[in-house]
């Protein structure tokens, strides 16, 4: 179905864009704030809040499917927890599919709010195999959303997180190390395409919510081998490092059994959050420097929870 002319809107770079989640003192979610319940600042001075979209305001979601060789086992689990997904979404959030591979990158089927045809291609995934393109598949569904212009945006990807081409560099850094040094070689947060991904996700203001599967778990590895276990913690910290720098969370999958539940509970989660955008102090500044973000609820004793800052590129 072609989309209307007047749902394509332009993402305006100059604004800042927060996903922002508020709880009280028992770590319940408050819903039911408006755009006076809040205070943003940045590098500690107050800005002015330009749009605020409530917690029920639709999403532009990326689903993200790992069908490297490493998910190959446990391809009904994930169909199965992907249709949960679909489920748990409001009519009004629109959602593409997205598969990775060792063959690439392909789009199932574009942002719809037809669940039948998301089914549809969730039920037929193929039997992938071969490397796992995670960072790939990330700057692709990232130019996927630059198309769904102003609307809430959000990624859930489904991986192990051992991105074959970081993996590749970890272990050319590892191979000169000792045993003692492994760990501490690897810097998980200079790797180039992260700091890509990062500043993109930054730029349009999405959050990333990872779903992380036990085989690439640093603390399940069958044998305590120094490289392999540095290079498995780096692509977990990377994962973290995703949902952190985004505001999402990562959700570890330690039983395949939980995997439906995890999605539903994403889903849930996304109906919780509050969508902000200000004007930074220095839109036309981009000198790579950080800037932090701040954000505070005026009304009783709520604690709000969003992106720390952004490096302004």
């Amino acid at each position: 179905m072609a989309q209307a002319q007047d749902d394509v809107i332009t993402t305006d770079t100059a604004l800042v864009q927060l996903n922002v989640g508020v709880v009280d003192k028992q770590g319940h979610s408050i819903i039911n704030l408006s755009k006076s319940d809040f205070v943003v600042y940045e590098d500690g001075v107050r800005r002015p809040i330009l749009s605020f979209e409530p917690t029920q305001a639709p999403f532009s979601l990326v689903m993200l499917l790992d069908m490297s060789g490493s998910t190959v086992t446990f391809r009904q689990q994930i169909r199965a927890a992907a249709l949960r997904f679909l489920d748990a979404l409001t009519p009004e959030d629109r959602v593409s599919v997205v598969e990775f591979n060792g063959k690439g990158v392909k789009s199932l089927v574009g942002f719809t709010t037809d669940r039948r045809r998301a089914a549809y291609v969730i039920n037929e995934l193929a039997n992938g195999a071969g490397e796992t393109m995670l960072f790939d598949s990330l700057k692709f569904s990232l130019k996927e959303l630059a198309h769904e212009g102003k609307r809430r945006k959000a990624i859930v990807v489904l991986t192990d997180g051992i991105d074959t081409q970081a993996r590749n560099g970890d272990r050319a850094i590892v191979s000169r190390a000792t045993d003692g040094e492994a760990a501490s070689l690897i810097k998980p947060e200079t790797n180039s395409q992260l700091v890509s991904i990062l500043t993109d996700a930054d730029r349009q203001g999405v959050t990333i919510f990872p779903l992380a599967l036990p085989s690439g778990d640093p603390k399940r590895l069958p044998l305590p081998d120094p490289a392999i276990t540095a290079m498995y913690g780096a692509a977990r910290t990377r994962l973290q490092i995703l949902a952190d720098r985004t505001g999402g969370r990562v959700h570890d999958i330690r039983r395949l059994d939980d995997m439906s539940g995890l999605y539903a509970q994403v889903a849930a989660e996304l109906r919780t959050l509050y969508s902000i955008a200000y004007q930074a102090p220095k839109p036309t500044v981009r000198d790579g420097k950080w800037r932090e973000i701040k954000v505070e609820v005026t009304r009783g004793e709520l604690v709000a929870s969003t992106k720390p800052g952004y490096y302004a590129k």
